[in-house]
């Protein structure tokens, strides 16, 4: 009969009559037949099985193998004996390796036919040992899958006693952390998974069936995915094994994982990464629940280092596996906890934001109800993020427009979310933080990186370093061997200006600028931040000077005796503030102007005067009715105003001498700290009690205001520069001691620009504390920033002076006297009192991005303007400029009207966007619409410079300081910029 089933299968014959063939020789296996010819039949369907050159022949081998072991099951034992199994497990079959999963097959299919023989036992304990030995030699996919299919059918060939049943378990974990997929068709994925599935199937029924084996293979689990060897990568089918681990063992694992000391911190970093590679795994179950649950975990025990290093690095991947359906769900909820959870820094929310209208638009052309479901989880969970991190909008703006349609959760349910997902410390110190390495942005400008919530630092300075003027006045300043905040100022600009770093960390100016009552790495005023500064610069200067001053004379004036000294020194100091215009400070020259705030009593009509230097105006918001008028004497728009409180809180000085700069509030309420009194006042002699009391207090309800300017017309600039200057009533508790008349009378204070500075500071004061629910309250209203502002100026004028602080009014030089007076003033007006209109262009916008000045985000807009020299270092020019065509007059268009039209027309990449390390091009249409666009992001402080063309540097100088942009620097702190780049390109 062998010979027969031989040449059948090797024979020519047609396929039909070969089945026919194979059939009666099936049913011939009832014959009786010797040992040898039953040897002889096992024998050749062994071969058929093993080695068939085709699925027919393999086919007929089994047939023919199962028909004859079960009627001859005697005969089959003793030829399917241990010698036989160990054989091919060990050595394979001919040319067959014993790692075919082919030798697996035949096993399993003569285990079958011998189950009810005794010498099955023993076949048991050799399969036990061999099994174990194979799973140690990792084998692949297939022939594991082969293994543990025949061992899920045959438990008894699984290890036992529980030192091999553990050491199986552990090794089958290693075993599968060695998978790879050998194709990338979806029918060989497909076919991968399920083998996979297979193993991962039997490691459940272990640990069922042996629950101590569970907790030393997820301790085996958990040392393979957190191995820090670089050249093993662990295969992402270990994700089919979390969905077979118990849920109720969730929190014990976890605390016992982020509790233990052994366990360090790279290695729980590389073990939640590879577990949120997992995400990728498809049919696995709870991969997001573990991964949440340990992000948790790690939270609760304050390993935010962890966190940040993982989020940072992971999050790219997790957003990009919501491409993917089958992974989606998964993918979406490990998004939200990571985004939502860390909220202490934008960075990881920004990784995604290029790649979130992409998505959206992918959702939106789906059309599926499973889509748009998840495109509205998506949707709320971005504009969480967007309200959580206001200050971005070049980034946000196209996010907005891809999902306008789509419901945007209310602004209580997004502070709902945000307050139930945040860490337990919102630490933002870490170095993790810190911006990834990369060159320079496109931009050519340096970002700052923010040292924990040193936003309102970051966007000060860049708004100081954008002032051209001062920026150079600062690089070109000889300092050397002084350790001055102006130095640590100087070699801030110069790495700004210089180096290759896309951010630079400014730590030293921070620990040297930071006022002393501004707790570390809380938010700050920036405001505030910006008087204190530019005071201590001031003061500094001063006080150097002075010093200078005294050691020159020493040295000239040895001869003079020791009281004389002593005086000459006392002079010295004392008359400071008296200097000339060559012995101003950096800071007058640049911020530096005076206000003179004059009373006048109402009832005897006597004057009291006096004038205040500032370096910032600081401007409250007037109610609408204040904007119908702003006539020189309007009593009814001045008793609004009392409503609406004018504070300044600089001293008052001689008409004769100079007050050093100050900051000028217009209302008490800008911020928290800004009202405690620690702002170091300017004064050479104390304010009378006269004029004490004189101060007027307007009283801002910033909500009931806010409710009143809904639906007017947007506020301007301008409207609240009047506002600030126009005259008003005092009266009723406010009544002014008039000493004339030696009682209190009502009275007019009228205050006036006399002097303007080179650089014009405005604050919008939004910030005021609500007396009735005690707290500090934001106003959100739009105010539009004119790019020109004509700044009034009180001063007396001679017959050359220059008219709107330079411009042409086309008069002929020959034109003197009383003609050119003519012609330089309104007809009719005081040449004296006539104020004159100085242009201001605006420079820089500090944004304030919040809803309090305890919180909320700084970042700032910028205007690359050319310089026009130290004008702050000359007198104005009394020769006339003659550059501006008398049509321009014809047309009866101001000068400013004039700029503000020829710069519609903007050049472009000309403004720029500074957000801490980042910095893009953006456009002053950006800025305009900034406040309509985000409603928590408002205009804070402006920075406008004056517009002078007569007041510049020489750019024919002999030594080319000023030609071709900032000048050159020191040697040292060009050695040190040169150092720090080579070391940061290597």
């Amino acid at each position: 009969m062998d010979k027969i089933l031989e040449g059948l299968v090797s024979s020519s014959h047609p396929l039909p009559l070969k089945r026919v063939i194979v059939r009666r020789v099936v049913e011939s296996a009832e014959t009786p037949l010797s040992q040898a010819q039953c040897r002889a039949m096992f024998a050749l369907s062994t071969r058929l099985v093993l080695q068939g050159p085709d699925p027919f022949q393999r086919q007929v081998g089994r047939q023919v193998l199962e028909a004859y072991g079960r009627y001859h099951r005697d005969e089959f034992e003793a030829f399917f004996n241990r010698g036989l199994v160990l054989g091919l497990l060990q050595r394979g079959y001919g040319e067959l390796s014993n790692r075919d999963p082919a030798i697996l097959d035949y096993i399993q299919a003569g285990l079958r036919l011998i189950m009810s023989c005794p010498s099955v036992l023993e076949l048991f304990e050799l399969l036990q040992v061999e099994a174990l030995r194979l799973v140690c030699e990792r084998p692949a996919p297939p022939l594991c899958a082969r293994l543990c299919q025949l061992l899920g059918d045959f438990p008894q060939c699984l290890p036992r006693g529980r030192k091999l049943s553990l050491a199986f378990c552990q090794q089958l974990v290693r075993s599968i952390a060695h998978f790879q997929s050998q194709g990338s068709r979806e029918a060989e994925l497909r076919l991968y998974v399920s083998q996979v599935t297979q193993v991962s199937g039997l490691l459940r029924s272990v640990w069922k069936a042996e629950p101590d084996t569970l907790l030393p293979s997820l301790q085996e689990l958990f040392a393979v995915i957190s191995a820090a060897d670089t050249s093993f990568e662990p295969s992402v089918a270990l994700a089919s094994l979390v969905q077979h681990i118990p849920l109720q063992m969730i929190t014990v694992l976890i605390r016992s994982l982020t509790t233990d000391p052994n366990v360090k911190d790279a290695s729980m970093t590389q073990a939640l990464c590879r577990m949120i590679d997992w995400l990728s795994w498809p049919l696995a179950q709870h991969v997001e629940t573990w991964v949440i649950a340990l992000l948790k975990g790690l939270a609760a025990v304050q390993k935010f280092t962890i966190l940040i290093d993982v989020t940072l690095l992971k999050i790219e991947l997790v957003f990009n596996r919501l491409w993917f359906p089958l992974v989606r769900p998964g993918a979406l909820a490990v998004l939200s906890h990571m985004l939502l959870s860390f909220q202490h820094s934008p960075e990881a929310f920004h990784l995604i934001v290029p790649h979130v209208v992409s998505l959206v638009h992918s959702f939106k052309r789906d059309g599926l109800p499973s889509s748009t479901a998840f495109l509205m989880q998506l949707t709320e969970l971005i504009h969480c993020m967007m309200y959580h991190y206001s200050g971005f909008p070049e980034l946000y703006e196209p996010i907005l427009e891809a999902v306008k349609d789509m419901p945007k959760p209310t602004e209580e349910k997004i502070k709902m979310i945000l307050s139930q997902s945040a860490w337990t410390s919102q630490s933002s110190s870490l170095p993790s933080c810190l911006s990834r390495l990369s060159g320079k942005s496109e931009t050519g400008k340096t970002g700052l990186i923010n040292l924990g919530n040193t936003c309102y630092m970051n966007s000060v300075i860049q708004a100081l370093f954008m002032a051209t003027d001062f920026r150079r006045h600062v690089l070109s300043l000889n300092l050397n061997g002084c350790n001055s905040l102006m130095r640590k100022l100087q070699h801030l600009f110069a790495f700004l200006a210089h180096t290759q770093r896309e951010a630079y960390a400014p730590r030293i100016f921070f620990e040297a600028s930071r006022p002393p009552w501004f707790t570390p790495r809380s938010q700050q005023d920036c405001s505030e931040y910006l008087r204190f500064l530019l005071d201590r610069l001031h003061e500094e200067e001063r006080t150097l000077k002075a010093l200078s001053s005294t050691k020159t004379s020493e040295s000239i004036i040895n001869e003079e005796s020791q009281t004389q000294e002593a005086v000459r020194k006392a002079q010295v100091f004392a008359e400071a503030p008296c200097m000339g215009s060559e012995e101003r400070t950096l800071i007058e020259k640049m911020f530096g102007g005076k206000l003179k705030t004059t009373i006048c009593c109402l009832n005897c009509k006597s004057m009291s005067q006096k004038e205040e230097a500032f370096t910032d105006l600081s401007l409250a918001f007037c109610p609408p009715t204040s904007l119908e008028s702003v006539g020189p004497k309007c009593a009814e728009r001045s008793e609004v105003k009392d409503d609406y409180m004018v504070q300044t809180n600089t001293s008052a000085t001689s008409l004769a001498g100079e007050t050093p700069p100050s900051n000028l509030e217009a209302n008490g309420g800008c911020d928290t700290i800004m009202n405690e009194g620690t702002i170091k006042e300017f004064s050479t002699e104390p304010s009378s009690e006269n004029t004490t009391n004189s101060e007027l207090n307007k009283v801002e309800d910033n909500r009931d205001m806010s409710q009143r300017l809904v639906g007017k017309n947007t506020l301007s600039v301008t409207d609240l520069l009047n506002y600030f200057l126009a005259p008003e009533i005092l009266s009723g508790d406010n009544k002014y001691y008039c000493e004339k008349c030696a009682s209190l009378q009502n009275a007019e204070k009228t205050m006036q620009i006399i002097e303007e500075p080179e650089y014009l500071i405005l604050t919008l004061l939004r910030f005021s504390y609500d007396p009735k629910y005690h707290i500090r309250r934001k106003i959100l209203d739009n105010v539009s920033l004119p790019l020109v502002l004509e700044l009034p100026v009180k001063r007396a004028t001679s017959h050359l002076s220059v008219v709107s602080g330079g411009w042409s009014v086309g008069v002929e030089i020959s034109d003197i006297g009383e003609n050119l007076a003519k012609k330089l003033k309104p007809s009719g007006a005081d040449e004296v009192a006539c104020p004159q209109l100085v242009p201001y262009m605006l420079s820089s916008v500090v944004v304030h991005s919040g809803v309090s000045s305890e919180s909320g985000h700084y970042y700032s807009y910028a205007r690359n303007v050319t310089g026009s020299g130290p004008s702050g270092l000359c007198h104005q020019s009394t020769a006339l400029s003659l550059v501006s065509p008398q049509d321009k007059l014809l047309t009866e268009e101001s000068p400013c009207t004039v700029v503000e039209n020829e710069l519609d027309t903007e050049m472009p990449r000309e403004w720029f966007l500074f957000n801490d390390s980042r910095v893009t091009f953006t456009s002053f249409q950006s800025v305009q619409k900034i406040t309509s666009r985000f409603p928590k992001d408002t205009a804070y402080v402006l920075f406008y410079k004056k517009q002078n063309s007569t007041c510049g540097f020489n750019t024919n100088t002999a030594n080319g300081l000023w030609v071709n942009g900032d000048p050159p620097l020191q040697k040292d702190l060009m050695d040190a910029i040169t150092k720090d780049n080579k070391l940061y390109l290597q």
